[in-house]
C-alpha cells in the first residue's frame, strides 16, 4: 500500500501530485461502475458482485490518496490519528483491491474446472461468504498500524511507506507474493482445463479455439499488467528502508496506484451487460453488434 514518504519533500512534490489525480481518476472509474452495479437490477450475479468488491476497494485507494495528499499539503501537522486512519485505509484499500483480483481469478478457474455444473452449484451465498472474507482479511491488516505495529515512535524503524514499520511492509510484501504466486497457478491451470476443451470436443472445434484464444489473451494481459504493476513495489518494499531515497518510493508506488486505474477497463467496462448499461444510461439506446454480443467468462 501507497502511505507517506519516510522523508519530507520541501514544497508540492510532482510526485504527490500525480498521485493524487491517478487518486482522483481513480475515484471517478470506480465510482461510476458502482454506480451501474447499484443502479441496474440486471446486475446482481455473483460475478457482478465480485466486480463490486473490487470496484468498492479500488474507489476507498483512491479516496485514500487523495486524503494522503490533504494530510501532507493542506494540515500543516496533522495528528497521529489521522495519519494511521490514511495509512489503515490505503492498505485496507489496496489489500482488498488485490484479494478481490484473486477472487476473480478463482471465480474463473471454478467456472472452467466445473463447466457443466457450475451456474447451478454457485449460489450467492458462496459469493458474498468469498467477498465476506476478502473484507475481513483486508481490514484486518489495515488495523495494524493503529494497534501498535507502527513506527511513529521509532523512525529507524520505518519502512519507505511511514508510518508502516519494516516487519509490517515486508509481511504485505511476501502476502503480495503469495497471492501472484496463487493467481500465476490458478492461470496455468485455466489454460490447461481451456485446451483440454477445445482438443476434446471436436466438433464445436472452431468455436472453441476462438473462445480459449480470446480467454488465454485475457488472462494473460490480466496477469502482466497485474505483475508490472505490483512487482516493483512488493520486491523494493522486501529490500528498502526509510534512509532510502523517497524518489525510489514514489517510482514504485505510483505503478501500484495504475493497477487501479486499469481495473475498472479490464473487468467491468469490457463487459458486455456493464457496456449495455453505460450505453443506456448515456444515450438511452444499445448499439445493435453490442446487444447480440455473447456473455463469456473472459468478459467478466
Amino acid at each position: 500500500a501507497a502511505g507517506q514518504p519516510s522523508a519530507a519533500t520541501p514544497g508540492l512534490s510532482p510526485w504527490d501530485v500525480a498521485l493524487c489525480v491517478t487518486g482522483t481518476l481513480v475515484s471517478c472509474e470506480n465510482a461510476l461502475v458502482m454506480a451501474v452495479l447499484v443502479y441496474t437490477p440486471a446486475l446482481r450475479g455473483p460475478m457482478f458482485i465480485l466486480m463490486g468488491s473490487l470496484a468498492l476497494a479500488d474507489l476507498l485507494a483512491g479516496l485514500g490518496l487523495i486524503l494522503n495528499f490533504a494530510l501532507l499539503y493542506l494540515l500543516e501537522a496533522a495528528a497521529e490519528a489521522l495519519t494511521l486512519l490514511s495509512v489503515g485505509l490505503l492498505i485496507s484499500a489496496f489489500s482488498a483491491s488485490v484479494l478481490s483480483v484473486l477472487a476473480i481469478t478463482v471465480d474463473r478457474y471454478l467456472s472452467l474446472y466445473n463447466a457443466l455444473t457450475y451456474h447451478t452449484e454457485r449460489t450467492l451465498t458462496v459469493t458474498y461468504l468469498m467477498v465476506l472474507l476478502v473484507w475481513a482479511a483486508s481490514l484486518a491488516l489495515g488495523l495494524l498500524p493503529a494497534l501498535g505495529w507502527n513506527c511513529l515512535g521509532d523512525e529507524a524503524a520505518c519502512s519507505v511507506c511511514r508510518p508502516v514499520t519494516k516487519g509490517n511492509a515486508v509481511a504485505l510484501a511476501v502476502a503480495f507474493l503469495l497471492v501472484f504466486a496463487l493467481m500465476m497457478q490458478l492461470y496455468l491451470q485455466i489454460c490447461r482445463i481451456a485446451f483440454r476443451h477445445a482438443q476434446q470436443i471436436a466438433v464445436q472445434h472452431q468455436f472453441l479455439a476462438i473462445s480459449t484464444t480470446k480467454g488465454v489473451s485475457t488472462l494473460s494481459a490480466i496477469l502482466c499488467a497485474f505483475g508490472a504493476c505490483w512487482l516493483p513495489f512488493a520486491t523494493y518494499s522486501m529490500v528498502a528502508d526509510s534512509s532510502y531515497p523517497p524518489v525510489y518510493t514514489y517510482a514504485t508506488v505510483l505503478p501500484a496506484t495504475c493497477c487501479s486505474v486499469i481495473n475498472p477497463i479490464i473487468y467491468a467496462f469490457r463487459n458486455p451487460d456493464v457496456q449495455k448499461s453505460l450505453w443506456m444510461a448515456c444515450c438511452g439506446c444499445v448499439p445493435p453488434n453490442l446487444s447480440l454480443r455473447p456473455r463469456a467468462s473472459s468478459d467478466v
